[in-house]
């Protein structure tokens, strides 16, 4: 059965959230509801990386971090760090996070060896970007599977290299502009999920909540997005994904329950 990451946006210029969780009563309460709600894990997010974020150096990642980890902990559930920057990344495993979820799919070799020995899981996303934020790019020319094959190939390659075992690694396709500028880019890739598991044989993540591509394609804003965003949450279901980051954790919680009660009828 699928598990929730539950998205913690602690910063100030998140798209979809804004800064509402940038305080650390604001983050507990939300980290509460989203845990209520039927989230698995917390991916607590220090800064934002949609296409207008402002930059966010390391040392206040790791404040922003540190200002909530310890009433996080107290829940007592899997807490994700979601940061490309190395700096932050090892204050993370130091402070036992359990997962590490890079948007650059850990394109800074300098850390690999640490990854190597860290007990905890990584999320392995795919960008076109080559590092650092999502942009406003076009999509690769060609089918953008054979792009996103070659992206994990090599970053597999690299981490296999380093002694990173294949059994702490959760594939992400990216979405959005991640993917390119063209909401058929992401719909392409929704629509083929299933490949990227069947390509690998490793667990895959995706992320859809609240996209541009799917506001773009229902004409609605990001408060009227909820419907949409599950739609295609129960679509990467249909294809078994693993693991589903989202904001809204109840709406999705209840979908999965539905699927597996379902299964004792069918």
């Amino acid at each position: 059965m699928a598990q929730i990451f539950g998205i913690l946006n602690i910063t100030a210029d998140s798209f979809s959230d804004g800064g509402d969780f940038l305080s650390p009563d604001k983050a507990l309460a939300q980290a509460q509801k989203l845990l209520a709600d039927g989230a698995h894990v917390l991916d607590v997010g220090p800064a934002s990386s949609h296409p207008d974020a402002g930059d966010v150096l390391p040392h206040i990642e790791i404040e922003r971090l540190q200002n909530i980890w310890a009433a996080l902990k107290k829940l007592g559930a899997p807490l994700s760090v979601d940061s490309f920057q190395p700096e932050t990344q090892r204050w993370a495993m130091a402070q036992g996070a359990d997962w590490l979820n890079d948007i650059n799919g850990f394109a800074d070799l300098s850390i690999c060896d640490e990854l190597a020995d860290y007990d905890g899981r990584l999320v392995l996303m795919h960008a076109i970007q080559a590092k650092g934020i999502a942009t406003r790019q076009d999509a690769p020319q060609g089918d953008i599977w054979a792009h996103i094959f070659k992206f994990f190939e090599a970053r597999l390659k690299a981490l296999d290299k380093a002694g990173v075992a294949r059994d702490k690694i959760t594939l992400d396709p990216g979405m959005g502009f991640f993917l390119g500028n063209q909401p058929e880019t992401s719909l392409a890739v929704l629509a083929g999920l299933a490949r990227l598991k069947a390509e690998f044989g490793l667990p895959v993540l995706v992320c859809v909540s609240r996209k541009s591509f799917l506001r773009a394609l229902a004409g609605v804003s990001i408060e009227e997005s909820g419907p949409i965003s599950l739609a295609a949450e129960v679509m990467a279901l249909a294809q078994g994904v693993d693991f589903i980051r989202t904001h809204d954790a109840k709406p999705l919680a209840q979908a999965i329950h539905l699927r597996s009660t379902m299964g004792t009828y069918l």
